[in-house]
Order: structure tokens, then C-alpha cells, then sequence
């Protein structure tokens, strides 16, 4: 027998560890899929096979999609018990009061395309998810409007990797790049935040 090529070895063990990593990291918060899916699109840029960034976008929506109707499910068993769920508790536990308030109205006004913003703005996707939720909206309806969040969520950090993919020769400088970017990406909301609250010695915060 031939020897397999490399690239076929990687892509036997990346895609599906792709998928594992993609629809874990969608249940719990231990797991930066955005930079796993940008990472993997880098090193598919730098590839011979014909496709092979659509690969890691088609699982990586996949994978997100997966998750996400997975922990769905298992928040609509806690909403429908008396007693509740551990995920639903976890849910609440990962949406501040103020963030859940803003996604129910952006639910009421916008229906599930507000799911697709959620998936691209960062820590977005929790809050409308628990919205969703309270809300009792069946498991259809949400899985209809988190197909295309999923996909455009994979679209996202796929064409972040393919960027730091096209701007440095080496796979592993593109990695770096994309995985900094991502950062950037996820902190900036936060950062924004933190610099609109008003300081004790502003206007805001003296009496009149």
C-alpha cells in the first residue's frame, strides 16, 4: 500500500476534532471556537486540496449549530420542570439582567434575526439564546433562525483566518495573527463598555 500523504492524515484527525472542539465549545465556555475556527481555516489556506477552507466553514457551522440546538434542548427541559435544569441555571448564570432585558426586546421587535447578530457580536449569543427561551419559542422556530447565524458566524472567522492566511507565508504566523484577532474581536465590546461608564468624578456621576 501507498503511504497516505500528510495532508490527508491532518484532515481525517482535524475535521472531526474540528467539530468535537466547535459543538463542545458551544455548550460550555471553555473552548474559544471563533479562534479554533480562524486557526483552521489558516491552516486550510495553506493547503493543496481543492476546498479545503469550505470544509472547516461547512463543519464549523456544522459543529456551532449542533451545539447550540443541544444546549436549546436542554434549557427548554428546564423551563418546561418545575424544578428547573443545571443548564438553564448556567444560562442565567452567564447572561447579566441588563443584557437579558436588551436581547428580549431586540427579540420582540426582530423575531429570530436577532439570532444571527448574536452569534457575530461577542457574548451576544447566550443572552438572546435565554431570551429565547423565556419566551418559550419552540425548538423548530430557533433552529430556523440559528442555521444562518451559524453559517454566518463560520463565514465570519473563516474569512479571518483566511486574511492572516494570505498575509504571512508561514501557517503558524497566520494562526498567531488570527487567534490575535479574534482577541481583539472579543474584548473590543467589553473595552467599549468599560470606557462609556461614566467615572466618579464625571458630570454624570456629580449632584446637581
Amino acid at each position: 500500500m501507498g503511504q497516505v500523504p500528510p495532508e490527508s492524515t491532518q484532515q481525517a484527525v482535524g475535521y472531526p476534532s474540528l467539530f468535537l472542539l466547535v459543538a463542545l465549545g458551544a455548550l460550555v465556555p471553555v473552548v474559544p471556537t471563533g479562534a479554533l475556527v480562524s486557526s483552521a481555516a489558516v491552516v486550510a489556506f495553506h493547503q493543496t486540496t481543492p476546498f479545503a477552507v469550505l470544509f472547516v466553514f461547512l463543519v464549523a457551522a456544522l459543529a456551532a449549530f449542533v451545539g447550540d440546538i443541544t444546549l436549546y434542548w436542554l434549557g427548554r427541559r428546564g423551563v418546561g420542570s418545575k424544578n428547573g435544569s443545571k443548564w438553564l441555571e448556567a444560562l442565567r448564570g452567564r447572561a447579566t439582567p441588563d443584557r437579558l432585558t436588551q436581547a428580549q426586546h431586540r427579540l420582540d421587535e426582530h423575531g429570530t434575526q436577532v439570532l444571527v447578530l448574536s452569534r457575530l457580536v461577542p457574548a451576544g449569543r447566550i443572552p438572546v439564546m435565554l431570551a429565547c427561551l423565556l419566551a418559550r419559542m419552540p425548538t423548530a422556530r430557533f433552529a430556523r433562525g440559528d442555521g444562518p447565524a451559524c453559517l454566518a458566524w463560520a463565514a465570519t472567522y473563516g474569512l479571518i483566518g483566511i486574511l492572516g492566511g494570505s498575509l504571512f507565508p508561514e501557517p503558524w504566523q497566520g494562526v498567531v495573527a488570527a487567534v490575535a484577532l479574534t482577541v481583539v474581536i472579543s474584548a473590543a465590546p467589553t473595552l467599549w463598555r468599560r470606557l462609556r461608564r461614566p467615572g466618579p468624578g464625571s458630570s454624570d456621576g456629580r449632584q446637581a
